[in-house]
């Protein structure tokens, strides 16, 4: 699968993928929620991280990370492509290139938190809000030696 790095004309297609994954999988998220964080995704998050993403045949974006540091900030997957390797593929890309280690995860997003003890991460905390101090609890976890 290709990885590609992003670029500020693909910041619309990602939020697209960023609501569709949300609306998907977030289900403790309400309508207001959602509407409260695209601007900030949009606006700040974005560019507060380095993105890169997968593309279909077609050039559209099925999938994306942010990373800063060693620590995924974000990944997010079309719904149309979950269960293709998409999240496998671009979070092996981050832990092979990108020396990725770490990962806070919605405890909530119960698939999210599977998908990353798959990967081999294991829960080290727990915070009952998110960092904007919403009751969103978050898991820290981090990447074990294989």
């Amino acid at each position: 699968m290709n990885i590609c790095q992003v670029n500020k004309a693909d910041y619309p297609q990602l939020l697209q993928v960023w609501e569709a994954s949300v609306r998907a999988t977030h289900d403790f998220l309400t309508e207001t929620d959602i509407q409260y964080f695209k601007p900030l995704i949009l606006n700040t998050y974005f560019d507060a991280v380095s993105l890169c993403c997968t593309k279909d045949e077609t050039g559209q974006i099925t999938g994306f990370m942010g990373t800063a540091d060693n620590k995924v900030e974000m990944l997010f997957i079309h719904p149309d492509t979950r269960g293709k390797g998409v999240g496998k593929a671009l979070l092996r890309h981050g832990i092979t290139q990108l020396h990725i280690t770490e990962v806070d995860v919605n405890e909530q997003n119960e698939q999210a938190v599977g998908f990353y003890r798959h990967m081999g991460f294991q829960v080290v905390h727990r915070s009952p809000v998110d960092g904007m101090g919403k009751p969103f609890p978050i898991l820290s976890m981090v990447l074990q030696p294989a």
